[in-house]
């Protein structure tokens, strides 16, 4: 048998701190972190890994901090991002080139809520009016999002409106229950659109379709669509919260926010909340009751209200009967 020499023993017991190189795909960064390995033979390995670059998306974000700025959130240099894009006509004019006559802009919003629907909406524009105003839902206060969203239903040529809601989304997850609730949208537009303009993904229809990233930011057909979906969905989270008031619906209209987080550790999820979102069945977790203490207490409770009234019985006191 072969025995490892005392120097051999020393080198493979020591312990060191080696690298392990983790990708954040949030950001497209990679991160160095430490933990102790039982052997220095492996330094060597892993310190060789190759550090991976940041991807083109990180680096088109990072190039927006300002001077000076340290840190910022993905969602505070998109929005960035955003406000310096210009929505235009130009995919819808690059489709009429190409021969479309009914080019539709697809979008869904409610993709990152605990609760409720993901809400799709697919609107054809007029090519002769322009809506002026038109850009990404998000970057638009709510007052002016409902006088646009008036605005494209009173002058488009066609839109509708299509939900994918919780329970689904928890049976197939909200990447699929949003690609199935832009199909939707797209399949119940009337009249039938040559083209879709579809916002960053490609869905399950027959016609002709262009992915832009972006693309509510770029393309009034998906700006609009945007606009839409989001004023129905906000609509609809306003009835909600007279239904569920203990969640503030109305406000944050089922979003991760901090204090709808806090109330579903303290009270749990209703049952259009998302279950398969990590702060709706955390809290759920939070909720659930120790059955083996329940258990427990029934097991002992009879025991217990026996052995009082056998003491009762041999010092002789008088107990009021139960039921």
């Amino acid at each position: 048998m072969f025995v490892p020499s005392p120097a051999k023993r020393e080198e493979e017991s020591r312990a060191v701190a080696i690298p392990h190189f983790v990708r954040n795909d949030e950001v497209g960064l990679t991160k160095v972190l430490f933990s102790t390995a039982l052997s220095t033979s492996n330094a060597a390995t892993i310190a060789a890994v190759a550090v991976r670059k940041p991807s083109k998306r990180a680096k088109k974000y990072l190039k927006l901090l300002k001077p000076g700025e340290e840190q910022r959130s993905m969602s505070t240099l998109k929005l960035r991002l955003l406000k310096k894009l210009k929505c235009t006509l130009k995919y819808e004019k690059l489709a009429w080139a190409d021969g479309a006559q009914l080019v539709a802009g697809v979008d869904e919003v409610g993709r990152g809520a605990l609760f409720g629907p993901v809400v799709a909406a697919a609107v054809i524009l007029k090519r002769d009016y322009r809506i002026r105003g038109l850009r990404d839902s998000k970057l638009l206060l709510p007052e002016v999002r409902e006088v646009l969203a008036e605005r494209i239903r009173e002058h488009c040529i066609g839109y509708a409106i299509a939900s994918v809601d919780a329970a689904r989304i928890d049976e197939i997850n909200i990447y699929w229950a949003s690609l199935e609730a832009l199909a939707l949208a797209v399949k119940n537009l009337q009249p039938v659109p040559d083209h879709v303009l579809v916002d960053a993904l490609k869905i399950d229809v027959e016609h002709k379709q262009t992915k832009i990233i972006h693309g509510d930011a770029l393309s009034c057909s998906i700006a609009a669509a945007s606009i839409i979906a989001k004023v129905e969905r906000d609509r609809w989270m306003r009835d909600f919260d007279a239904q569920y008031p203990l969640y503030g619906l109305a406000s944050n209209k089922g979003y991760s926010t901090p204090k709808h987080k806090a109330i579903l550790r303290e009270h749990g999820p209703s049952p259009l909340h998302r279950q398969s979102f990590a702060p709706v069945w955390m809290a759920q977790v939070e909720q659930t009751p120790n059955l083996f203490a329940e258990i427990q207490q029934e097991i002992e409770e009879p025991a217990l209200v026996e052995s009082v009234l056998e003491e009762a019985v041999l010092m002789d006191v008088s107990l009021p009967l139960t039921s």
